[in-house]
C-alpha cells in the first residue's frame, strides 16, 4: 500500500515538474514586452565567428529575449545554433524569440543607404564608402586596380575607373570590398542595355571608349540638357582628328593638382592630356551616369567644334574659331586661360 502511495506521489511530482517546465518555456518564448507598449527597436551587432551561446547572452543583456537558456534550447531544437549570420540587426523587444532567430538565420541585416554622385572618381568613391563605414578604403582601391580581379568581372581594363556606376546603394555594415565593387559593376551592366551595346558597335566604339567619352562629358558640364551638344563637339573633333582639349582630362593626369589649372599644366606629358594628344584618353576619368553614357552614344547632330563656359553652368557653342574667340571674349575675358575649351 505504501509503495502505491509513493508511486502516485512520484508521478504527481513528475507531472508538476513537467508542467512547470512547460510553463517556464512558454514564458521564455514570449516577447519581453507587448506591441501595445510600443517599445523602441535596438540595433545589435553579431560579430563574425560569434557562438550561439554568445549571441543568446547578447540578446538577453539587451533585453530582447527573456531567457538565454531557452533561446539556446530553441536554437538546438531547430538545429540553428551554427547557422546565424553575422552583421547588424534591428530587433524589437516585442518580437517573439522564434521570429528573432528567424531573422538572424535569414541574415536580414540593416542596410545603409549611400549615394555615389555622378562624376566621382574611384578614389572619391572609396572615400565615400569609408566615411560611411561601409568597407575598407585601401582594400577597395587595391581591388579596383587589380587586373586579376578586374578580369573576373568580365572587364578588360587597367583599372575600374568609370566602371563603378554612380547610384544610391543599400549596403550592410560592413560589406566586403569585393561585394561592393561587384554590386556597382552589376548596376552598370544593367544600365548599359543590349540596345546601347548595339549602338556602340554601330558607331564603332567599344564599351571602354563609350565610358571614357561619357566620363569626359560628365565632367565637362553640370547641365544635363547640354550633354548631347557637348558630346557632338567631341564626336566632331574625333572625326576630324582634332585634339579634344578637355581640361578635366588634363586634371585627371596631373599627379598633384592644386585646384587651379595652370598654363604649364597643358604641356604635361600625361597620356590623359588631350591638349597634347588627339583621340580619346586611355580610359575613363570618372564614373559617368546614365545620361552621360546616353549622350556619348547619341550625340546631337551639329557642326560644333568649340564650347566655352558662360559661368552659369551652361556653355556657348561655336562652329568656327572666330565665333569661339568672340564667345571667349564675351564670357570669359580675364578667365580665358582657365575656361578656354576649344583652342586649336
Amino acid at each position: 500500500m505504501k509503495l502505491r502511495v509513493i508511486l502516485i506521489v512520484l508521478v504527481l511530482a513528475a507531472g508538476l515538474a513537467g508542467a512547470a517546465a512547460y510553463l517556464m518555456m512558454k514564458w521564455a518564448e514570449a516577447p519581453v514586452v507587448t506591441e501595445a507598449e510600443h517599445p523602441p527597436s535596438k540595433v545589435v551587432v553579431i560579430a563574425e565567428g560569434s557562438t550561439f551561446q554568445h549571441v543568446a547572452g547578447l540578446l538577453e543583456r539587451e533585453r530582447l529575449i527573456k531567457s538565454r537558456s531557452a533561446f539556446v534550447l530553441l536554437g538546438k531544437a531547430l538545429e540553428a545554433d551554427r547557422k546565424i549570420r553575422p552583421g547588424e540587426y534591428e530587433l524589437n523587444p516585442a518580437m517573439l524569440p522564434a521570429d528573432i532567430l528567424s531573422k538572424l538565420l535569414a541574415g536580414r541585416v540593416v542596410l545603409h543607404a549611400v549615394t555615389i554622385p555622378e562624376g566621382y572618381t574611384m578614389v572619391q568613391i572609396a572615400d565615400v564608402l569609408a566615411q560611411h563605414h561601409i568597407t575598407d578604403r585601401a582594400e577597395f582601391l587595391r581591388l579596383a586596380k587589380n587586373k586579376g580581379f578586374i578580369k573576373t568581372l568580365g572587364i578588360s581594363a587597367e583599372t575600374l575607373e568609370g566602371y563603378l556606376y554612380p547610384d544610391t546603394y543599400r549596403f550592410p555594415k560592413p560589406v566586403s570590398a569585393k561585394d561592393a565593387i561587384r554590386t556597382m559593376v552589376e548596376q552598370l551592366n544593367q544600365v548599359v542595355t543590349p540596345e546601347w551595346q548595339a549602338r556602340a558597335k554601330d558607331i564603332h566604339l567599344t564599351l571602354h571608349q563609350v565610358l571614357t567619352l561619357a566620363s569626359v562629358i560628365e565632367k565637362e558640364t553640370g547641365s544635363g540638357e547640354e550633354r548631347p551638344q557637348i558630346s557632338s563637339v567631341f564626336h566632331n573633333r574625333l572625326q576630324k582628328k582634332i585634339p579634344l582639349q578637355s581640361d578635366p582630362t588634363v586634371i585627371y593626369g596631373l599627379p598633384d593638382f592644386d585646384g587651379n589649372l595652370h598654363k604649364k599644366d597643358l604641356s604635361h606629358p600625361s597620356l590623359y592630356n588631350t591638349y597634347r594628344w588627339a583621340g580619346l584618353p586611355p580610359g575613363p576619368i570618372a564614373s559617368p551616369g546614365a545620361q552621360a553614357i546616353k549622350a556619348a552614344l547619341f550625340p546631337a547632330v551639329s557642326s560644333y567644334l568649340y564650347f566655352v563656359s558662360k559661368n552659369d553652368g551652361t556653355h556657348q557653342f561655336s562652329t568656327t574659331l572666330t565665333e569661339h574667340n568672340k564667345a571667349v571674349e564675351k564670357y570669359q575675358k580675364q578667365f580665358f586661360s582657365r575656361a578656354h575649351r576649344g583652342r586649336t
